[in-house]
């Protein structure tokens, strides 16, 4: 499928799929979204309320790696350890890798963005002395892990183009990687989602969602 890089509304880049006229992103913009969903939603709450070191998350969809990258800026400012695992089935290319502008709006050295995407996958690889990272290149319906996780983020493209991966199998699975009273957190506020991640047993709340989207979904496993 034909990917472009696009400029989203706060200025940051994302990749467009054309066929399917979706974003690896909010077109309101690619920053302002991963750090109210992701950040200050799910990392920040970790960091309030479970007493967990090291923090282990596990991402469905490294993507452009901003997620890890802005998870990775803000765990520097703290005394705590991340094991960060990632999932990605079609990593991105170099040319794409080279055309994100992240390192620029977040005030990092290019070769902080660099030493993520051209990390090794399928082993652990420590950026810094708190930050290790686990690459796995896989479709989201065939990882496993004998790891327990602490917070999930779940980034997977919207039901509209892959109704398979918001379905109630998918997050029976994740259920099942959370630590008790992990969390998962979505950009996705569906009333689907929410009703077979309360059926699986998660504690759902509906929060204020990023620019541009009225709510989001974040999950505790209780």
């Amino acid at each position: 499928m034909k990917r472009q890089i696009v400029i989203t509304g706060d200025g940051s880049a994302t990749i467009q799929i054309e066929d399917w006229k979706e974003q690896y992103h909010s077109m309101h913009g690619a920053i302002q979204e991963s750090e109210h969903v992701f950040i200050n939603s799910g990392l920040k709450q970790c960091l309030n309320i479970i007493d967990s070191d090291p923090i282990k998350i596990l991402e469905f969809g490294f993507g452009t790696g901003l997620n890890a990258l802005l998870t990775f800026q803000e765990i520097e400012r703290h005394t705590i350890d991340v094991e960060y695992t990632t999932i990605e089935a079609y990593p991105i290319s170099e040319e794409e890798i080279a055309a994100l502008n992240y390192s620029d709006l977040l005030g990092m050295g290019s070769a902080v963005l660099l030493s993520f995407h051209n990390a090794e996958w399928e082993k652990n690889v420590k950026l810094s002395p708190s930050f290790t990272l686990r690459k796995t290149k896989s479709h989201f319906q065939s990882f496993h892990s004998e790891d327990r996780f602490t917070l999930v983020y779940y980034d997977a493209f919207g039901a509209r183009v892959q109704p398979e991966l918001w379905e109630r199998s998918i997050f029976e699975k994740i259920y099942n990687l959370l630590e008790v009273d992990g969390i998962l957190v979505t950009y996705s506020s569906k009333g689907s989602v929410r009703r077979a991640m309360e059926d699986i047993g998660f504690k759902v709340e509906r929060l204020k969602g990023p620019p541009g989207k009225r709510h989001m979904l974040r999950a505790s496993k209780i």
